[in-house]
């Protein structure tokens, strides 16, 4: 048998660097003669650390570091610059890896904001596939707003902060531009002319990969089919539900024995992401609506990088200078505040009764994997329009804020925080009896015979029709 390689080139950030680990070890697993090569780019800041796997067919190659510019804040003009950067090193890794006789290059998996790898792939003549690690409705959501853009002139900037609804085909409902993610409006670092490029380059793939199933996304994935975009595929949910995400075993162990103690189902966990951080003001009146709601809690609290670096959020070294005073011995029998979170291990647990998150794609998968019902704090990034989603489109979360951005000055108040935590805790609630169903649903669409093992196999026929394997 014929063994042929595929490249897969994921966006440096562990998120990204996960989702594309599971992909790979699903299509090697379903299909023998594939192996797999993921270029690992490396960031001035934050890990890739943690990348591994048992599998013969997968490898990682780190590709040299880059030096970019003397930007100290990430950006679009950041992000531009260090993958073009990138082109010649993932060019000369192609050339060193199709050097042997034995390996026959069939194409490259490129993430969402690598698509200036896809010239790389057409020097090579082999296809472009993407990989998109969010929902079918947000890759719907920006090819849309990139034709109105380029096609009929349509002036972003008047939605930023507004009320005002732009019809989109892959959502049920209107979408204010209050939930638009933020880099559309950011023309000065260019966040918006980086979102528009690669979504442009979305047209030119042979494919794209889905992290999501027809199940959750009926709407947005029949309203994508037969449209003018490449076809789609919808293989998730891809979870990495080993991985840990930099902290440390000690501190998971004493965590995971803290959630031993508590009753099921009746804890709160709090967890906002990599980048998830709050103000001052904020994080009290988070303690005081915590506080005031009575229920237990577990409260992943990361303190903002300082301003200019290229970090990521991180622990407090003293956690009680920002909390309220006396808060922690008040609710010392009910809660824990702590730094890093195990997040996929705290999910599974049977004490944890509800998730306070900031909506990124993959821990809302991880949700619905877990059937956890989900109160939503969108921060950053694509997060508004998946919260907007979850709650409105699908009732499959409640609202704590679905506008709140990380960079606005807005602070949510106590009592909005503890309607949300009593709205979540809801025993009989309609969301938590569709979680459990979805739940139910996300455990069988990988299995032969399910809507994502098929559509996995589709893609890999897919490849088979392009004559290149």
């Amino acid at each position: 048998m014929e063994q042929t390689e595929l490249v897969f080139i994921p966006f440096p950030i562990i998120g990204h660097l996960a989702s594309a680990l599971e992909i790979a070890k699903l299509i090697t697993k379903r299909d023998p003669r594939f192996s797999i090569t993921i270029f690992i780019m490396k960031f001035p800041f934050g890990s890739t650390d943690g990348m591994d796997t048992d599998s013969d067919s997968i490898r990682f190659v780190t590709l040299p570091p880059v030096e970019v510019s003397s930007e100290t804040t990430p950006s679009g003009h950041f992000y531009s610059e260090f993958l073009k950067v990138h082109i010649p090193l993932v060019r000369d890794a192609v050339h060193e890896l199709t050097r042997s006789n034995s390996v026959r290059l069939s194409g490259f998996v490129i993430d969402m904001f690598c698509t200036h790898m896809i010239d790389v792939a057409d020097e090579f003549g082999v296809p472009s596939y993407l990989f998109f690690s969010s929902g079918a409705a947000v890759l719907g959501f920006l090819l849309h707003v990139q034709f109105l853009h380029d096609y009929e002139g349509l002036d972003i900037n008047e939605f930023k902060d507004s009320d005002a609804e732009l019809d989109v085909p892959t959502l049920v409902n209107s979408v204010p531009g209050k939930v638009f993610p933020a880099w559309m409006f950011d023309k000065e670092s260019g966040g918006a002319e980086m979102l528009l490029y690669h979504t442009r380059r979305f047209r030119e793939v042979k494919g794209i990969l889905v992290n999501t199933f027809i199940e959750l996304e009926s709407h947005a994935i029949q309203s994508l089919s037969g449209s003018t975009v490449p076809e789609v595929f919808p293989v998730g949910p891809i979870l990495n539900t080993r991985m840990g995400s930099g902290g440390g075993q000690q501190d998971a162990s004493a965590i995971m024995s803290w959630l031993d103690d508590q009753p099921p189902s009746s804890v709160i966990f709090l967890c906002f992401g990599s980048m998830g951080s709050f103000g001052a003001d904020q994080i009290k009146e988070i303690a005081y609506g915590l506080e005031q709601s009575g229920h237990r809690f577990l409260w992943s609290l990361r303190q903002s990088p300082q301003k200019g670096k290229m970090e990521f959020s991180s622990g407090y070294e003293n956690i009680e200078e920002v909390l309220p005073e006396g808060f922690l011995h008040r609710t010392a029998r009910i809660g824990k505040v702590i730094g890093w979170a195990p997040q996929i291990a705290v999910l599974a647990h049977s004490a944890v009764g509800g998730f306070v998150s900031h909506c990124g794609w993959n821990s809302l998968l991880e949700s619905i994997w877990y059937g956890v019902p989900v109160a939503t704090w969108s921060m950053y990034a694509e997060q508004q329009i998946n919260a907007f989603q979850m709650v409105k489109d699908l009732g499959l979360a409640v609202e704590i804020k679905i506008d709140y951005n990380k960079d606005s000055d807005y602070v949510v108040s106590a009592h909005e925080i503890e309607n949300g935590l009593r709205n979540l805790m809801n025993i009989n609630s309609e969301v938590r009896k569709k979680r459990n169903e979805m739940k139910k649903i996300s455990r069988k669409v990988k299995i032969d015979g399910g809507s994502s093992h098929f559509s996995l196999g589709h893609f890999i026929e897919d490849m088979k029709d392009s004559k290149v394997i």
